[in-house]
């Protein structure tokens, strides 16, 4: 496996925001940039973006939080809205943090929350990278196969960690030996964290207003999506077994002013499968070199 380079001592801060903690790591200055992480078991902000923080800090004060419901964040996320939830919560650190104004990189949840933030209050982003999104196209196809393994890491004989590397080796990424053993031992801790198992944060719409809930979280069923000023870039692993590589030409048919990016043999984890390539495109798509 290539070597990368390792993310450079960071300030640490456990934040109110808006009757929640939220936890961020900092590092290096210039124009603000957020790092919003995936929605699998035991994710992080820091280790999400591990393969990512250091060169992307050489030009940018780079911000990663946990997610609401995530490592060391308040637990706990609005079923009946939970991108709605995460963009207010970020929405709600931007102000804490004293930001008009961030530029925005997420994956998977992370991109949702990221994507929701965007369509309502445009103003309050800069330009905006997504990696496989969520809420692309999810009311027109059933459930891949990984996103099926992802949302059934807590029910039936609740989490394991065979099976959270199942879904890791199998279902996220591409090269299954790309994944040291030591991610998957971190992720199983966090996730059998039991304020978490009593609260996932991610888990299929459920109870009278399932089919609204649903629907909500299809960005292609919100005609503000054809309206959206902010610049975009769309990366998409090819090989993505957890949101269908489709959804990128969806959003680039849809936004204004959006570029797609689509990645050969890569999965859903594009900034750690293909991290230099990634690092590269996205620092110049921030600078505005793209």
């Amino acid at each position: 496996m290539s070597t990368h380079t390792s993310p450079p001592p960071m300030q640490e801060s456990l934040l109110d925001v808006l009757g929640r903690k939220i936890f961020v790591a900092e590092t290096g200055d210039g124009p603000p940039v957020l790092l919003l992480h995936g929605g699998g078991p035991g994710a992080s902000g820091v280790s999400n973006y591990t393969r990512n923080i250091a060169e992307l800090a050489k030009d940018h004060r780079v911000i990663v939080p946990d997610l609401p419901g995530y490592g060391r964040s308040t637990k706990g996320v609005d079923g009946t809205d939970p991108f709605g939830d995460l963009a207010a919560g970020i929405r709600g650190l931007l102000d804490e943090l004293g930001l008009d104004k961030a530029h925005l990189v997420g994956n998977s949840y992370g991109g949702a929350c990221a994507l929701r933030l965007a369509l309502d209050t445009p103003d309050r982003v800069d330009r905006m990278v997504l990696m496989g999104p969520g809420g692309i196209g999810t009311t027109r196809a059933l459930p891949t196969p990984g996103l099926s393994s992802l949302l059934n890491y807590y029910s039936g004989d609740g989490p394991s960690r065979p099976k959270l590397e199942k879904f890791i080796r199998t279902h996220l990424v591409f090269n299954a030996a790309d994944v040291p053993d030591s991610v998957i031992d971190a992720r199983y801790e966090a996730s059998i964290d039991p304020e978490v198992i009593a609260a996932p944060p991610l888990r299929r719409p459920s109870g009278p207003d399932a089919l609204r809930t649903l629907w909500r979280m299809d960005f292609t069923r919100d005609a503000r999506l054809a309206r959206l000023p902010v610049p975009t870039l769309v990366l998409w692993g090819a090989a993505d077994k957890v949101n269908r590589p489709s959804g990128g030409r969806m959003l680039a048919d849809r936004m204004p002013n959006c570029d797609l990016y689509e990645v050969a043999g890569t999965g859903h984890w594009v900034q750690f499968e293909r991290a230099g390539l990634f690092n590269r495109i996205c620092a110049d798509f921030l600078a505005g070199r793209r």
